[in-house]
């Protein structure tokens, strides 16, 4: 019966906090400066690129990032209680942060159109919790490979 209801509250508190990741795209345009947001919604194959504050868009860009990590960070912790799951967790973040922007203000400064594309998807692996879709699972397999191996009997 406790197991259960701690199943429960579990479940709740992943719950909660997805809503949190879904509120913060769901109020992007008012919480954030992104002039992209348009010009990627826009024929943007063919359009150019509008003029921005890059300074204005790279603390935005940080600021949705960390708010991010720090929900999908919190939900893979509910999820598994693990600290070196989070430890590892937090690295592939920090590792997903440095690539990700490098890559993005190569991009950015280097815009042609050839590379519209790829600052979308760079952008849009920054600026949304994707990675969270990508851990959850893999460390959810981890636990039952490692559960597997700790229940076999042993000679």
């Amino acid at each position: 019966m406790e197991k259960r209801l701690k199943r429960r509250y579990r479940g709740l508190q992943i719950a909660l906090l997805v809503i949190l990741l879904a509120a913060v795209r769901l109020f992007e345009e008012s919480l954030f400066y992104d002039p992209l947001t348009y010009f990627f919604k826009s024929d943007y194959l063919t359009g150019k690129i509008p003029e921005m504050n890059l300074g204005l868009l790279t603390l935005n860009l940080i600021f949705r990032f960390i708010i991010n990590t720090l929900i999908s960070l919190a939900i893979i912790y509910v999820a598994f209680r693990d600290k070196q799951i989070m430890k590892f967790s937090g690295i592939l973040y920090a590792l997903l942060f440095v690539l990700g922007f490098s890559v993005f203000f190569y991009l950015i400064l280097n815009l042609e159109n050839e590379h519209y594309l790829a600052l979308f998807y760079v952008r849009r692996f920054l600026i949304h919790p994707l990675f969270l879709l990508i851990l959850l699972p893999a460390f959810y397999y981890y636990r039952l490979r490692q559960n597997d191996h700790g229940s076999a009997i042993k000679p």
